[in-house]
């Protein structure tokens, strides 16, 4: 294993090296474009919007975007992609899509079927690759390279269903994954086919002792809580007395920030945290340093991106796309704009906007934070409260009060025009000052809400709660573990759904205000 584990080091230097040569410019965007194009200029797709004409033009972007509609998921399942699931060969990407990725989202609806050909998972796989090329920046110890890698993620056991596959995006690679990778890897297939994360989380613990973890990946939700259940299982002061050379964490799905505390107070050393941006539409971008903010999107990886500025002249209150719109390339987009991102990718989904809000902190590397969501905001009286405005307000107030805020979930009031927090905090309960700071930060960070607030909107409200009531709530919608997560931002049905869980559970009091 030491072996293997410097021809690992090595290749990880060389491709290290070979990255940071590689230009990644709009020319790479553009070929990408045009790639998928020519791929599917022969599909129903590709002529009914004359995909062949299109690559004839010397403007392939712009005669692309008058051709080509954006569309959301349900009208793309209506108009294309229902079609696709049943069978229907050539309708938005060469041939039979065989392999379809479960998306869980952030509400109770039935899940997403999103198209994975075989191209898209080849581009996963090349990303996965180079993307071990940061940690020669790292200056790892030798011993660290011998070590696994820890996926905590869903099911990896698929579902056939007539000519199609079907189930978690982890199933479908871990389908395709080489039989030289899988030693390096852990759980073993016994666990990670499992569906159900109360048998997952207790298999895992069981057989931590066996593992030398140097990597961990996953949703930050599962990842800290299996970690904590180790600790606390196996009666350790960190989760370093049992995985010493535990060094780095991909994270990714949720704001990290809020699970730092808990993180560190499990570690006996310092944890290096690197940021992805993996979806099941795409692998677009990651960290390409722990000293660098944000994430580098991909511009080389089979998906062209567009960014629609997401402001009131381009979406509605009810964060809906006005028929009135532009999309701007990656050679458009300015720094501090939060915009609504669309992806044209090698699985056949054409302008789709995948319901992201991303922000550019540095155009010329590419360089982005996901700001929110578009339909996760709030603006019942024209406050235009962003998920990116919440997160900085709690991650603010809490270093403030010295508390741990990893979970929680807000929603409106629309009789009362009034916000409805509800925090996971396990140290203290009804503290009023937390929801007066909260206000106060918020009316700071965000002029909107700084004036219905003074105008129109009372003080918004606020329930604490145990941390584990969370946890309950998505298991009472079968959403426990894996890539599942808990809405921040819950719709009128969603709220509906919350509020009679914590009224049956006994847990429905009168918040703070």
């Amino acid at each position: 294993m030491p072996i293997i584990g410097k021809l690992i080091q090595r290749s990880t230097a060389i491709s290290f090296k070979r990255i940071s040569r590689a230009s990644a410019d709009y020319k790479q965007q553009l070929e990408a474009l045009r790639q998928n194009i020519e791929h599917a200029k022969k599909t129903a797709f590709g002529q009914q919007y004359n995909f062949a004409a299109i690559l004839q033009k010397s403007e392939l972007v712009s005669k692309y975007q008058q051709n080509v509609p954006i569309t959301e998921y349900e009208a793309f399942y209506t108009n294309w992609l229902e079609a696709t699931i049943n069978g229907k060969k050539d309708q938005i990407w060469p041939g039979r899509i065989k392999y379809f990725a479960l998306s869980s989202g952030t509400t109770g609806a039935p899940s997403k079927r999103i198209p994975v050909s075989t191209e898209m998972i080849r581009s996963f796989q090349r990303v996965s690759l180079r993307q071990f090329s940061i940690l020669h920046e790292l200056n790892l110890p030798d011993s660290f390279y011998s070590a696994k890698v820890l996926a905590v993620g869903g099911s990896t056991k698929l579902k056939k269903i007539d000519q199609h596959y079907e189930g978690d995006l982890s199933g479908i690679l871990k389908k395709h994954t080489s039989l030289i990778a899988a030693p390096f890897t852990k759980p073993n297939k016994k666990i990670t086919n499992l569906k159900d994360w109360k048998a997952k989380l207790p298999l895992m613990v069981q057989e931590a002792p066996k593992w030398d973890i140097g990597i961990m990946a996953g949703i930050p939700s599962w990842c800290v809580l299996l970690l904590e259940e180790i600790v606390r299982h196996y009666k350790l002061q960190n989760i370093h007395e049992i995985w010493p050379n535990f060094q780095v964490y991909v994270h990714g799905g949720v704001y990290m920030d809020p699970f730092v505390e808990r993180l560190q107070k499990v570690s006996g050393k310092p944890v290096v945290l690197l940021d992805t941006y993996l979806a099941s539409e795409g692998y677009f971008g990651y960290q390409t340093s722990p000293k660098r903010k944000g994430m580098t999107l991909l511009m080389n990886n089979s998906i062209f991106f567009e960014f629609i500025p997401f402001n009131a002249e381009y979406f509605t209150e009810s964060g809906e796309l006005k028929d009135k719109h532009k999309a701007y390339t990656i050679s458009e987009v300015k720094p501090g704009i939060d915009y609504a991102m669309v992806i044209s990718t090698n699985a056949g989904l054409w302008r789709y906007m995948i319901g992201d809000l991303v922000r550019f902190i540095d155009t010329a590397t590419h360089e982005i934070i996901i700001a929110g969501r578009i339909k996760q905001f709030l603006s019942l009286c024209g406050e235009h409260l962003s998920l990116d405005n919440i997160n900085q307000a709690l991650k603010e107030v809490s270093g403030q009060q010295h508390l741990s805020f990893s979970e929680y979930t807000i929603h409106a009031d629309e009789e009362g025009l009034q916000h409805c927090w509800y925090i996971g905090c396990d140290d203290l309960k009804g503290d009023e000052n937390i929801i007066l700071e909260l206000d106060a930060t918020l009316q700071k960070i965000n002029d909107d809400y700084a004036y219905v607030r003074k105008h129109s909107m009372p003080m918004p409200s606020l329930q604490l709660l145990p941390t584990s009531v969370f946890y309950a709530y998505l298991e009472s919608i079968g959403k426990l573990g894996a890539q599942n997560k808990m809405p921040r931002v819950m719709n009128k049905e969603q709220a509906t759904q919350w509020q009679h869980f914590l009224s049956a559970n006994g847990y429905l009091e009168k918040p703070t205000s």
